[in-house]
This record gives structure tokens, sequence and C-alpha cells, in this order.
């Protein structure tokens, strides 16, 4: 009698993925956690902890100081990230003839590469995400579900000395199970310098003993989380956005191959240099005890903070945070063509990004950065979108950026119906129409969708969109 053989349970292959995960997405309930109970959950969670972040002088940050003679913040480790000056000139402007633009600002420096991983299991036939409530302390609630895990590389490698990054075997381990989506992508392109992050999805291979602080959700609980205020923080949604949902669609006004060549002709057409210099004495931009800010007092700050976390691995520290002037608005005007839904895309210049161009929202800015200038020379669309009726707005919520380097960074997030009169069917240069279905499949490649489109992409997908 041969000896007997064990095996390892393996991810289930009889059914497409494609359509498995449209059936986590159709699941409005979950078999862990009723939709309708997450919100005394996350306020249990922050209950069970200790939060605090306060506002310090840069004289008391603890392993921070300012680097001569450049005056950049660094950590004394050599690790984490630093903030330095940028000088960036652009040639080739997006509309018609003009002078170079050319500014200077401060910039995070973060070279590595982290992890943004969000672990999927099978629960009584559908697929489940196990979700996170971590505190991060730039989130205007401190508390938000974030993906399984969401760390940096000196996280996870012990840079921190704390304790060890949960759940990270199942992405940085050579054990894992089947990969549902692996993918690098940028990160903020204003704010990072060439920052890029590894977006992964990955299904679990036996059990997954369940620790304090995560939940298990399908795609359609956590679709209806994204209709709430700061809930799902913005590494859940870049990852969310990053799975093969849906499959092709005809009918597109720019076939992919149109897409794509559009795309290389923007990217031919930008020229942007962008300079790491010396923090010290950056043009522009004055230094106090407190902050950073730029001498108009528009675009954002640096600033630090004292942090306390009860359950992160380290439980106290302190670190520099850019706080942005003002509330963003992230928006795409929706249109359909033939029947088919499509949004009007931006070929975003962000000098932050390791290629130039980056397809981001129709609109993407900070309103009260404009609010000085003319209306010759306000964006394109931005006051389209500010002044939608509310029968026009297909889906409105307001959503944290990344709150482990920025404080209290939101945008008001929306999907607008635009008339033929707004949003043309030839669209200005520098815009495209696409479909969802085409963005869902350049998302699945590095560097063609900023992280703004990204979230948009994932709340789009939430949310039934017509034009009408």
């Amino acid at each position: 009698m041969p000896p007997t053989q064990t095996r390892t349970l393996q991810p289930r292959e009889s059914t497409g993925l494609a359509d498995r995960l449209a059936l986590s997405r159709a699941a409005t309930e979950g078999s862990h956690l009723r939709t309708d109970d997450f919100a005394d959950w996350l306020a249990a969670r922050g209950r069970a902890h200790a939060f605090r972040v306060e506002r310090i002088p840069f004289a008391e940050l603890d392993g921070w100081s300012f680097h001569e003679p450049t005056g950049n913040l660094a950590h004394r480790t050599g690790r984490f990230f630093t903030v330095e000056g940028l000088h960036v000139t652009e040639e080739g402007p997006p509309h018609g003839d003009g002078p170079p633009a050319d500014w200077y600002q401060p910039v995070i420096r973060q070279p590595e590469v982290g992890i943004l991983g969000i672990l999927a299991k099978e629960f009584d036939g559908v697929l489940h995400f196990l979700m996170q409530a971590k505190m991060e302390p730039g989130n205007t609630n401190l508390l938000q579900l974030s993906p399984t895990v969401q760390a940096t590389r000196s996280n996870y490698t012990g840079a921190h000395r704390g304790g060890a990054v949960a759940y990270v075997e199942h992405f940085a381990g050579p054990g894992r199970g089947r990969v549902l989506a692996d993918v690098l992508q940028s990160e903020h392109g204003s704010w990072f310098h060439r920052k890029s992050n590894r977006n992964m999805v990955v299904e679990a291979v036996g059990d997954v003993p369940l620790r304090d602080d995560f939940c298990w959700l399908t795609l359609g609980q956590i679709a209806a989380l994204l209709h709430r205020d700061n809930v799902v923080n913005m590494d859940a949604r870049t990852v969310l956005s990053c799975l093969p949902l849906g499959g092709g669609q005809d009918g597109a006004l720019l076939s992919d191959t149109g897409l794509l060549s559009w795309i290389t002709g923007e990217r031919a057409r930008h020229s942007v240099r962008a300079d790491l210099v010396p923090l010290k004495d950056l043009p522009g931009w004055k230094r106090t005890g407190s902050s950073i800010a730029h001498e108009a007092g528009r675009y954002f700050r640096v600033v630090a903070v004292s942090v306390q976390a009860g359950n992160r691995e380290v439980r106290s520290w302190t670190q520099p945070l850019f706080e942005p002037v003002g509330r963003g608005v992230t928006a795409f005007l929706v249109r359909e063509f033939d029947g088919v839904p499509h949004v009007l895309v931006h070929a975003r210049v962000e000098a932050g990004f390791l290629d130039t161009v980056e397809l981001g929202p129709t609109v993407q800015y900070t309103p009260d950065n404009y609010a000085h200038l003319p209306p010759s020379r306000r964006p394109l669309f931005l006051d389209t979108v500010l002044r939608a009726a509310p029968d026009r707005i297909r889906y409105e919520a307001v959503h944290s950026e990344e709150g482990g380097r920025f404080l209290r960074a939101e945008s008001r997030c929306l999907l607008v119906a635009a008339t033929g009169a707004e949003a043309p069917r030839i669209p200005p240069p520098g815009y495209a129409w696409a479909t969802p279905a085409q963005l869902t499949s350049l998302v699945r490649h590095g560097h063609y969708l900023n992280v703004q489109a990204r979230t948009l992409l994932a709340c789009l997908r939430a949310t039934p969109v017509s034009s009408r």
C-alpha cells in the first residue's frame, strides 16, 4: 500500500477569475461581517487602542534633522524618506505656445519600493478580501480601511526596530498563494520624486488566522464602503483598482491601439526636467520653526508631528508630513457614445513621474490654488465640475490621500455626467475619451494611470454610471 500523501490546499481554478471577482462584487453581504455592522466594528477598533497626533516644531523631531549644507530634512539612519528641494522645468506646455513652466518646491524622496497587498480567500463560494483597520497620522479620522499589508521596505525589513508586519509572508515570502494582481504603480507625482509601490492581490493557500484589527469583506461590501467619506484609504483604493474586473467592450471611440498611440504621443511631446536641489533657501519657500510654506500661502506646507498609535509596529514616533492648503477636487466627466460609457482622461504631467505623463482624471486640482486667477486662466473643466447640478453627479465622496506622508489631505471625488457642449466628442489637446474597460486593461500595467485616476476607477466600479 503506497504511503499517504498530503496535499496542500490550493486556490480554486475551476471557475474563471473574472467570474469569481464578479460574484464577489455582487455579494453585498459577507460571511464574516455584515455591512451594516462595519461602522460599529471600526469604531470598536478605534476604542481598543490609544491614538494621538500632535503638531510639534521641527526642533522636537526625534531622529530627524536638517542636514548641512543642503538643508534637506532626513532621518539619522538614512532610511525611511527625505524631504528635499525640486527644480522643475517643463517645455512644451499642454495648450498652445508659451514660455516654459519653471518652479521650485519641496518633494519627498523615498526610492524604496513598498508593498501594498490585499489577501483574498474564498468563503461559502465567494471571494473575500482581508482588510485592515489601520491608523495613519495624516488621516482626518485617523483609522481607515487599508490593505492587508501596507508597508515600506524599511517597515517590513525592520529598520524601525518595531514588531513584525502582519501577513507580509503572503506577499514577500516564497510560499505565497495564487497571484491575482501584481503591478508597480506610481504614488502622487506632485509630492513624491519617482516613487512606486508594488500593488498586489494574492489568494491565500491554506488557513489564514484572523488577527485583531482585520476583517474579511467581499468586493460588494467594499464597494458600499467606497460611498462613505474617509473610510477606504488611498492604498486600498489603488490596489483594488488593479483587479482584472470585467472584460473588454466594443464601441470605444479610440481603439486600444489608438489610445496607446495617443498616450505615447503625449509622452513624446512633453519635455520635463526635474532636478533634486538643496531644500535650504528654496526659491519661493520660507522655513520657520514649525513649517516650510510657499510665500503666497498656496499649495502645501511641510510640518512635523508626534504620533502615538497602540496598534502599529512602533507605538510612538515623530515625522515630517506634507499638509495641503485646501481640499482637492478629483473628477471624471462621463458621457455615453452610441450607448457605451466613456470617461474623459487627462494626460497629466507631474514632476515626480518616472515617465513624464500618466493618465489622470478630467479634473485634479485644489480650487483654492486657482481662485485668484481670471476665468481664462483657470484649469479646463474645473468650473464645469464645481458648478455641476446635483442631478448630474453620479458619484460623490470625500476620500483621504496617503495618510502616512500627508496631513489631512482630502479630495472630493466625483463622477459627473457631462453634456456635449461641456465636453465635446473631440476633446481639447491633452484629453481623450476612454471606456472603463480600457482603463481596466491599462491599470494592469505600471505607470499608465496615476493614483487619482486609480481611485476614481475603483469608485467607478462601485457605481452604476450613466450620462443620462
